[in-house]
């Protein structure tokens, strides 16, 4: 067994920082539903948890394509029969898992590290096994670097504990690997802790994205799922459902979650088993209660976004499966105070007899049952966990890398009201730019005042002891555009107008009036929300964050001059911005400039919308739209079915395979 602390070189894209902007617009994330037909007795928490947005995190999406070599910090953990790469520079993902005995990778590895559009902070990556905690979606951390550090268990065997501190639920979540001399299998012990007096909702979900196999089935013990038809939660049998088998996921046609509905004394597990037999599994302890399968689909949209989310001519096929706390993730649980949650997860490859894993399903499942006792009992699992309790309220020996300190900011305000520290036996680095202007307010009573008015504040602040300390503070032009965000972020729109009015008195600063486009957008003026935001973009005319929403609010206001205007008058790195191409692009269509729109779309052999989101079909419409606009010219009114979508462009998610 060994801990090995390395460097790994990966084609990967630029980030480019974070946006400029505090992320007051909604949130897009493909679960976020409320309608159910479910029956009395599913206790599902549906809806309880979502978020109107992120603040205060900052949006990352100002990523490129490109894939530069780039060194990230590397821990391997290894032993004769596994081998594990994490990087704890992207969230702590574990990138690689491979199976030293039978020469296989059990993960889906992608090549290059390429960003795209599915976080709640927008950046995400494809492959390995992503751990989200806190609120639903793929966590904000998922691209950032968290803490790493070094420990070990009471027999010596080395543990990678990587934590973080979440800002939008107050929490901690710590994870520690380990990889004992004999062991078949790699062990995740995580906790999250809630140190607040409040009952918050909470929300884990463990991402593992294994290579797509057409013959290969996955198997958890159930025989329901839940999932979204129609945008209402509802259920279905297991494994027939539509008379195709969806234990397959290959079968699939289109993308979809399937929430598999496992009886509460059931073995908690998800295996993705080949032909052979042979496959990756995970389990756990129960808390961990739910497991989930996602798939892209087989249409072009599905395939298309699996190709886009890595790197040109590789197809990146690949299937989700998860596991996590609540049932389903259009949920959140409540997570009671001063409360600390842990389980126990264990990860490697199964070997089955392939005649009764594809055979019927309940043999099916009684087989991989029976495979994993003999792999890792499930009472083990349980002693385990308790057993390493002391090591994980332990500190670590050696930091490896500091992620954020915000951490350490929450525990000094709560040294100065005499409260106890949070996680007292976890490192949260030293203070840095970001949290500086906080630190200021909590010992002066004043919000710093910066040189540049024009430049965005470095960071934003939600949590209710801090919306105190600003409501009391002294009166300047930050303090009240600071209140006016979070009092949006609670969708308090009269008290928002009331101290951006404040604001705004001590200065007209292009945050300010973004602020202001926004309480215009909450109220439905969109007239006024466009113009207040291209004023604001008048101020700052390089702000590429900046130039993407004010050209996004004024293209839902139909003012087609003025996006023109803004977008021929911006600085060249602007306009190569695809987004901001993008609703160029649509402009010059909806006042009849076909060719130009078209010139737009096509340049650079097709336009690329690096931050496009999922689910958003933005591009594809704006190529339909121009065709539709060119044949209508000819007297043709084709059907949108008839318009063949050039595979760059088709971002459909829900269109079945072309026959």
């Amino acid at each position: 067994m060994s801990m090995t602390i390395c460097e790994v070189l990966l084609p990967s894209a630029h980030f480019n920082g974070e946006s400029t902007l505090p992320s007051l617009y909604e949130m897009s994330n493909v679960q976020g539903l409320t309608r159910s037909a479910l029956d009395e007795d599913d206790e599902l928490f549906v809806g309880y948890g979502f978020l109107p947005s992120i603040f205060p995190y900052k949006m990352q999406d100002l990523y490129d394509r490109s894939e530069e070599l780039t060194p990230y910090i590397g821990v391997i953990l290894e032993n004769q029969y596994l081998k594990a790469l994490f990087l704890p520079e992207l969230g702590g993902r574990l990138w690689s898992l491979y199976d030293k005995v039978a020469g296989k990778h059990l993960l889906y590895d992608n090549p290059v590290v390429r960003p795209c559009n599915l976080a709640v902070r927008n950046a995400w990556l494809a492959g390995g096994i992503e751990f989200n905690c806190g609120m639903v979606g793929h966590h904000p951390f998922t691209c950032s670097r968290i803490h790493a550090a070094e420990t070990k268990l009471e027999d010596g065997t080395p543990v990678l504990r990587m934590y973080e501190y979440e800002r939008i639920r107050a929490c901690v979540y710590q994870m520690d690997f380990f990889l004992p001399e004999d062991s078949r299998q790699l062990f995740g012990r995580m906790r999250i802790v809630n140190p607040t007096a409040d009952t918050v909702p909470m929300y884990w979900w463990t991402n593992m994205a294994v290579r797509e196999n057409p013959e290969a089935r996955d198997v958890i013990d159930a025989t329901e799922t839940y999932n979204n038809r129609g945008g209402m939660v509802g259920k279905n049998p297991v494994p027939y459902d539509g008379g195709i088998d969806i234990t397959y996921p290959s079968n699939n046609p289109v993308a979809i979650d399937y929430f598999w509905k496992i009886p509460k004394t059931s073995r908690k597990y998800t295996a993705y088993i080949n032909r052979e037999g042979y496959g990756f599994f995970q389990t756990s302890t129960p808390r961990l209660q739910g497991r989930k399968l996602f798939v892209w689909g087989q249409g072009e949209g599905g395939k298309r976004w699996q190709e886009f989310l890595t790197r040109d001519g590789h197809d990146g096929r690949y299937v989700e499966i998860q596991a996590g706390v609540a049932h389903t993730q259009y949920e959140c649980l409540p997570m009671p105070p001063k409360t600390a949650w842990e389980w126990l997860e264990a990860y490697g490859a199964i070997s089955a007899d392939p005649a009764k894993v594809h055979g019927d399903w309940a043999d099916c499942r009684a087989e991989v049952n029976r495979q994993l006792e003999a792999l890792i009992p499930a009472e083990k699992l349980e002693d385990l966990l308790t057993a390493t309790k002391p090591m994980a309220l332990s500190p670590a020996a050696t930091q490896i890398c500091y992620g954020s300190a915000w951490g350490k900011l929450e525990n000094l305000r709560r040294e100065k009201n005499g409260e106890p520290s949070v996680c007292p036996h976890l490192d949260f680095g030293e203070l840095t730019e970001a949290e500086s202007p906080w630190l200021t307010l909590m010992e002066t009573g004043a919000m710093e005042q910066p040189a540049d008015k024009n430049r965005p504040p470095v960071s934003w602040m939600l949590q209710k002891e801090w919306t105190a300390m600003l409501e009391t503070s002294a009166p300047c032009h930050e303090k009240y555009l600071h209140l006016a965000a979070v009092y949006m972020a609670e969708r308090r729109l009269r008290d928002a107008d009331e101290a951006l009015t404040e604001a705004l008195s001590f200065a007209v600063t292009p945050i300010a009036l973004f602020l202001k486009a926004q309480v215009y957008r909450m109220k439905d003026d969109l007239n006024a929300a466009a113009d207040t935001a291209l004023e604001a973009l008048a101020l700052l005319p390089s702000d590429v964050s900046l130039c993407r929403q004010a050209l996004a609010l004024a293209l839902r206001a139909k003012k087609y001059d003025a996006i023109m205007a803004a977008f021929e008058s911006a600085p060249t790195a602007v306009q190569a911005d695809g987004r901001v191409a993008m609703t160029y692009a649509f402009a010059l269509l909806r006042i009849g400039k076909i060719a130009e729109a078209e010139a737009v779309l096509w340049r650079d052999g097709g336009l690329s919308v690096t931050d496009i989101r999922e689910g958003e079909i933005s591009l594809t419409s704006l190529y339909m739209e121009i065709e539709k606009t060119k044949a209508a010219a000819e007297g043709i009114d084709p059907e949108a079915s008839d318009i063949d979508v050039p595979r760059r462009f088709d971002f459909r998610m829900n269109v079945p395979k072309k026959k």
